[in-house]
């Protein structure tokens, strides 16, 4: 696709975890209750003001889409240019990797917690809201500095990353990423009053939510530390042939 070569060995597994990382951020307890403020301050009215279809939040969740996205494209973009600089080094930077993911995972699974993660560091974007380039400028804030909530989630995918040689493969890898995160933020500032609705019913659960994030991080920690994750990419494309195909 576009001509250029995506698939490798990991690319697909890591794909899917990339995606699946992506949707649980937005559900993470501290990105889904700011949804609906953000989406206010966007489009420069007040949350009632949303409900009542005073203004549309699409087009100013397009851009905070766009912005958080630059900002991953350019990470990942970086992660693999880092692992192509080091690539004598791979093995031990991957193992390393997977053991910083696993301690990130235990923390989410609150057998321990790390004081850095449970801290916020946001960016001031000043007075901005009500503007499409306001939301570009707040999608890029949030993207740097919501460090507790993404931030782990961004590590594992950006360790992916860097496993392989192909800048391609990195900007790919954070833009399904950012896939994940952004779409189900389109699809609320779209269908908002049904979006609250889903939001206030999934509350409940965050906690529960939160624990598989952690239990996903330690998952592929394990399978990068111990190269379980590049034998399962092998068994896929062996079982299924068709997906080398992809790209």
């Amino acid at each position: 696709m576009f001509g250029i070569e995506l698939v490798d060995a990991a690319f697909l597994p890591a794909a899917m975890v990339a995606l699946l990382a992506g949707i649980l951020s937005f559900l993470s307890p501290c990105v889904l209750p700011i949804v609906p403020p953000y989406l206010a301050y966007m489009t420069g009215v007040g949350v009632g003001g949303l409900k009542t279809g005073e203004r549309s939040a699409v087009v100013p969740a397009l851009f905070f889409v766009m912005g958080l996205s630059t900002v991953f494209l350019l990470m990942g973009m970086a992660a693999s240019a880092f692992g192509r600089v080091f690539l004598q080094y791979q093995e031990y930077l991957v193992k390393a990797s997977g053991v910083v993911i696993v301690i990130m995972g235990l923390h989410f699974l609150r057998l321990f917690r790390i004081p850095f993660l449970d801290t916020e560091a946001r960016m001031d974007v000043g007075d901005r809201g009500g503007s499409a380039m306001g939301a570009y400028v707040l999608g890029l804030a949030f993207a740097f500095g919501w460090t507790p909530c993404i931030g782990p989630q961004l590590g594992m995918i950006l360790s992916l990353a860097a496993g392989g040689a192909a800048v391609e493969r990195g900007m790919t890898l954070l833009a399904v990423y950012a896939l994940g995160l952004g779409v189900p933020f389109l699809l609320s500032a779209i269908f908002i009053n049904r979006a609250m609705g889903v939001m206030n019913r999934i509350k409940p659960h965050l906690k529960l939510i939160e624990r598989v994030m952690g239990a996903l991080l330690v998952i592929v920690g394990v399978a990068l530390y111990t190269g379980q994750f590049a034998r399962f990419a092998y068994w896929l494309l062996e079982t299924f042939p068709a997906l080398a195909l992809v790209g």
